[in-house]
């Protein structure tokens, strides 16, 4: 059910935001105490304030007159944050040069947790330069995959 009401509400951003400088990022409807509809944006120099506000109103409205949840929910509507999860193959392009950390079901070479200078996403591999080694990370094995953030 989540993913049926995450695509649909992908679709109705997507088309909201079509003649703007707006880029959907992700969106996830999770349940933890309660249920969430979260809906992180970006756009060239950083996502504002009155961007996540100005989508909210107009998401709100329209799913107020499709009512396709029936539970309640809260939405959030915001930036996907300094340490944001890459998903898309435009993410994976977007951040090449970028450190990012990638965490894996299963150890490769012993690691669950793999940092390195993203190099490229080629045939569903993830390319990175690891303090001076080539690796590649097949996607599929890769649980998740962040900016790093070094402190």
């Amino acid at each position: 059910m989540s993913n049926r009401i995450e695509e649909l509400v992908e679709k109705l951003v997507t088309e909201m935001l079509t003649d703007t400088s707006i880029e959907l990022v992700d969106v996830e409807y999770v349940k933890e105490r309660d249920w969430y509809l979260r809906v992180f944006l970006d756009k060239d120099g950083g996502i504002e304030i009155e961007d996540c506000q100005w989508l909210s109103e107009q998401l709100e409205e329209r799913l107020d007159q499709l009512d396709p949840i029936k539970e309640s929910y809260y939405l959030e509507v915001s930036s996907p944050g300094l340490d944001r999860a890459l998903k898309k193959d435009k993410d994976f392009s977007r951040h090449i040069g970028d450190m990012i950390e990638i965490n894996t079901y299963a150890p490769i070479d012993g690691q669950k947790v793999i940092v390195g200078k993203l190099k490229g996403l080629v045939n569903n591999q993830i390319q990175l330069d690891v303090d001076g080694t080539e690796l590649e990370v097949p996607r599929d094995k890769a649980a998740q995959v962040r900016l790093h953030l070094e402190f």
